[in-house]
């Protein structure tokens, strides 16, 4: 339950799918949710069963959709969904693996990861264009459900440039900083569409019992020696 005013938003990442272990850009293959992913967000709907949600939001991509299913069940909810919530687009890295995108794309590839912020590939969106729209989706929800307990499943960059933006954090380290495993839990409590404090952060702990060691996927800064 919340406390008075406060609206407690759950802010989760979809389960895993099949293309989660291929290091390859992937939002609009649009893939459902693995055997594994679909365990995962199972075992995330036990543990929210008993906090009296109210609502539940989420972007309209196969595998969200599936993960908002399983969430909202015990709740017996609808589905409210936001194109605000969808993942980043690479545009026209879509489908490729990392290593192809930097042999195709060198100059692209290098601005991206100098800047993954404000740069954007060709036909795809920048991290502040994903901000720009999800934001205000958040905003919505929480002028919307005023005390109450609210479940958002969205994608790993859009959760993690939502984060950086409302804790006020530099977003251009979102990429390299921050991690978002399959359906992890966050939880942001709101005292009003402004005042947010992060109260958990990247949880997985209702389907593994130690934290997963970071990985580079898609972040070369971190697998540079």
């Amino acid at each position: 339950m919340t406390e008075g005013n406060i609206t407690r938003i759950f802010l989760v990442r979809h389960g895993a799918t099949k293309l989660n272990k291929e290091d390859r850009f992937a939002v609009a293959i649009n893939p459902d949710l693995s055997k594994l992913g679909v365990f995962q967000a199972e075992r995330l709907a036990e543990r929210l069963a008993d906090d009296n949600v109210k609502a539940v939001y989420c972007s309209p991509m196969v595998r969200t959709i599936h993960t908002a299913e399983i969430l909202a069940k015990p709740h017996r909810l609808p589905l409210n969904y936001r194109d605000g919530l969808k993942e980043i687009s690479h545009g026209r890295w879509e489908g490729l693996l990392r290593a192809e995108v930097e042999e195709r794309f060198p100059d692209e590839y290098a601005a991206w990861e100098e800047d993954p912020y404000t740069f954007a590939p060709l036909e795809g969106e920048s991290g502040v264009q994903v901000t720009a729209r999800a934001l205000p989706v958040i905003r919505e929800i929480v002028l919307a459900h005023r005390g109450q307990n609210v479940l958002v499943v969205s994608h790993k960059a859009t959760i993690r440039l939502l984060i950086s933006s409302l804790l006020g954090f530099d977003a251009r380290g979102y990429r390299d900083r921050l991690d978002q495993l399959p359906a992890c839990l966050n939880v942001l409590d709101f005292k009003d569409s402004v005042k947010v404090r992060l109260m958990l952060f990247n949880d997985v702990s209702h389907y593994k019992d130690q934290p997963q060691r970071s990985d580079g996927r898609l972040s070369k800064w971190w697998d540079e020696k």
